[in-house]
């Protein structure tokens, strides 16, 4: 296997104008060099013949679902040969898309039945991840699963089982976790660059009618036109309803509300950089107030989740926020705080922040200073912090195609993904038992090492 010299674009300092990474050697390495020293096996711009091809098939070919295929086609040796959906109008569009001769079908189980198919992606409502998952890897299929993991947080043994019996590759699709930001992150706060973590918060502002799940419905939705029956077999029996079937994540049927498609992006990216299984108790709380479209989930959620101290992660505290009601479009961040520092990570993008001071012989502010007790600091006066600011190279292909381009390589190289079942399930837990805690108003206790809810 090719390896680059270094990893798929380098974060790299912007302002080194101060003449050194950090003031104090808060790093253990300044240079350049360290700076781009996170290596990664990666394959780039080999070329396979069509029996080196990894065939790959889409289940559910909507938004989310049609976005990773058009990503994944993207890495080098990998074809499309089937896609399933209960939709027609998106199976028309798949031949439109990816080839008129595409195999298109409304059962899943055709696709799992189909000797070419050596890897799914499942892009389906979070109410079938589990299942389609399992029969996929017990028909011995690679799986590509969208987050989260699971539709609700008993389910996630068995996945886990099904991937250790059935030996297949696993991954759940948080693409975010496979970012430049995460990584940088993970290395600054291992070198102690904001001191000892204590607090770490993550907020999410949506506003625009898409980005809060009110999904265009087609003109043709109807029974004629979608496998109704099959969509609502595992769960709740009731009539054709199109809002349900085409703004599914607005009902608890089928979706796992704002932790579950946001929250959960935010814990793979914190139990990356932290090394933490989870938080020890939940707590939420929020509320409907604006978006009165009929939906069953909140557009307002606060999440408060504690994490205690073990053997690679100290104690901290977690703050989650997400607004569907946000006029200013705020930003979207991860932000993690500590006694000297603080940096927000964003996917190509690292904002490292740490107060400094310096000796200072202002007669007046060394007096003012004794006479308040702090003889031993004399000398000392805060100022305002410093900034450097990491991002991504020119060319970087962005963390949806490396967490793919991860995939694939542990397919061909019987190797092991950044987000496996374990992985997956304990950023999906902590997110449901999130929505647990709001609808029951009471916090939740969880045992992240055993992945169980306790009491």
């Amino acid at each position: 296997m090719k390896k680059e010299n270094s990893r798929r674009g380098f974060l790299r300092n912007l302002t080194l104008a101060t003449g050194g990474l950090l003031a104090g050697g808060a790093l253990t390495d300044a240079s350049a060099a360290y700076i781009e020293n996170i290596r990664r096996e990666k394959e780039e711009g080999k070329r396979y013949s069509a029996n080196d091809n990894i065939n790959v098939a889409l289940i559910g070919a909507g938004g989310m679902g049609s976005s990773d295929l058009t990503t994944a086609l993207k890495v080098p040796g990998v074809k499309v040969v089937a896609i399933c959906d209960l939709y027609d109008g998106r199976l028309e569009d798949a031949k439109k898309k990816w080839g008129k001769d595409l195999f298109t079908t409304k059962h899943y189980k055709d696709i799992l039945d189909r000797k070419d198919v050596d890897a799914v992606i499942i892009g389906v409502p979070d109410h079938w991840h589990k299942q389609i998952s399992i029969d996929a890897m017990a028909a011995g299929k690679h799986v590509y699963c969208e987050k989260p993991m699971v539709h609700s947080v008993d389910e996630g043994p068995a996945v886990i089982a099904a991937q250790k019996k059935y030996g297949k590759v696993f991954q759940v699709g948080s693409q975010g976790l496979s970012s430049l930001g995460n990584e940088k992150a993970r290395q600054l706060l291992k070198d102690g660059a904001i001191g000892k973590l204590n607090y770490a918060e993550g907020f999410w502002a949506r506003r625009a009618p898409v980005e809060v799940w009110q999904y265009p419905i087609p003109d043709d939705a109807s029974e004629k036109t979608v496998d109704w029956d099959t969509y609502i077999s595992n769960t709740t029996k009731r009539p054709f309803d199109k809002m349900r079937f085409f703004r599914w994540r607005n009902y608890r049927d089928y979706g796992t509300g704002m932790a579950g498609d946001l929250f959960v992006h935010l814990f793979s990216s914190l139990h990356f950089i932290t090394e933490s299984e989870g938080p020890n108790q939940v707590y939420a709380t929020g509320g409907l107030r604006f978006w009165n479209d009929g939906r069953e989930v909140p557009d307002v959620l606060l999440g408060s989740f504690d994490y205690n101290e073990r053997a690679n992660s100290p104690a901290f505290n977690l703050s989650l926020r997400c607004n569907f009601v946000d006029g200013t479009s705020g930003t979207t961040y991860l932000r993690l705080i500590g006694s000297e520092g603080a940096m927000d990570v964003e996917w190509d993008k690292v904002t490292l922040k740490r107060n400094k001071s310096f000796e200072s012989t202002d007669p007046f502010m060394l007096a003012q200073m004794a006479k308040a007790g702090n003889a031993q600091d004399t000398r000392k006066k805060m100022l305002a912090p410093e900034n450097f600011v990491f991002t991504a190279e020119e060319g970087y292909k962005g963390a949806h195609y490396d967490h793919f381009n991860n995939f694939f390589n542990a397919i061909r190289n019987n190797g092991t993904v950044v987000e496996d079942a374990v992985f997956g399930y304990r950023a999906a837990a902590p997110a449901l038992i999130c929505n647990d805690s709001y609808f029951n108003h009471k916090p939740i206790r969880w045992d992240p090492v055993g992945m169980k809810v306790i009491g």
